[in-house]
């Protein structure tokens, strides 16, 4: 019982009330207000502090938290292993990716994966947003650049180029800007990353770094949207090399200014530290550390036909 009402506990601080946590268990929240008062008798303190509006986590509810994790974590991987011996795995793997990486590359590579362990189950949420893995109860995310937590563990998937691209459509209308101080007079699709804007592009000029200030008509929080419209020829956008490859190598995109390098950025998956790991999700992670740096996946960085004015 004391599991599952720490299976409870967690999945209220996840769900962010004790309704929603509930809900999802099936709870009715009178059980639910019970349970979680049982689990605070027990520990003899004060798990969480709850208004009308709010609900967060005692000094005590915090510690709890990341043992609780740990504990339901081993308990799961020891029922695998006996229910269904060490070479079967099973449960839940919640996964956090960009939006055009995950759809176009993480997910055949989950599918593999699935298809190898019938009774494993992944939950997979895109988003080029942040996200509070801790906070969501994520196993691990897979993401580009500078860690936003400096906390966070990482495991490198290696470098991913950046690049300027436009459909020929676009080049043919407006022309290709030959340096990138030029973007100043094209229509550039913006991406935002939360509540940040990414109307800065970097460029390698004269042997220097130059920020670019960019801008243009169509903004999106979806790295998906951004690559259709200028696939549709409505302007220019920056992507990572994995993002458009395919549509580079098709020709239904050309890359611009290929003599100044826009930069690498570190793809890695990244997970919570101090955190036991179910040999489902070591096991994952493991597989896609092989296939996203393959020699397939590094195949897919070709150096595409540039134009440059």
């Amino acid at each position: 019982m004391l599991l599952d009402n720490l299976a409870l506990f967690l999945r209220i601080v996840e769900r962010g009330g004790l309704a929603a946590g509930g809900r999802d268990l099936g709870l009715s929240p009178a059980s639910v207000s019970e349970r979680l008062a049982a689990l605070e008798r027990h520990y003899g303190v004060s798990l969480l502090v709850r208004t009308t509006r709010s609900l967060r986590l005692t000094e005590e509810g915090a510690t709890l938290v990341d043992g609780a994790r740990r504990l339901l974590a081993a308990a799961e991987d020891l029922d695998g292993r006996i229910r269904l011996g060490a070479d079967r795995l099973s449960g839940v793997i919640r996964v956090t990716a960009p939006e055009d990486l995950g759809r176009q590359i993480i997910v055949p590579a989950l599918d593999l994966f699935l298809e190898a362990h019938p009774e494993v189950t992944v939950d997979l949420d895109l988003t080029d947003g942040y996200v509070d893995l801790v906070g969501r109860g994520f196993d691990f995310a897979v993401r580009h650049g500078v860690l936003a937590d400096s906390s966070l563990k990482a495991r490198p998937l290696g470098e991913n180029r950046r690049v300027v691209v436009a459909a020929p459509s676009y080049v043919e209308r407006h022309g290709a800007p030959a340096h990138p101080d030029e973007l100043a007079g094209h229509d550039c699709l913006l991406m935002r990353f939360g509540g940040n804007l990414d109307r800065q592009w970097s460029f390698l000029v004269d042997g220097e770094i130059r920020n670019v200030t960019v801008s243009g008509r169509r903004i999106a929080n979806d790295g998906g949207i951004v690559r259709r419209w200028c696939r549709e020829g409505r302007g220019i956008a920056l992507k990572s090399v994995r993002d458009v490859a395919e549509d580079l190598a098709e020709g239904r995109l050309v890359e611009l200014l290929g003599g100044f390098s826009a930069g690498c950025t570190a793809l890695q998956i990244v997970y919570p530290p101090g955190m036991t790991r179910p040999r489902r999700v070591r096991m994952l992670i493991d597989h896609l550390v092989a296939e996203l740096g393959s020699e397939r996946a590094a195949r897919r960085d070709l150096s595409p036909r540039a134009l440059d004015g």
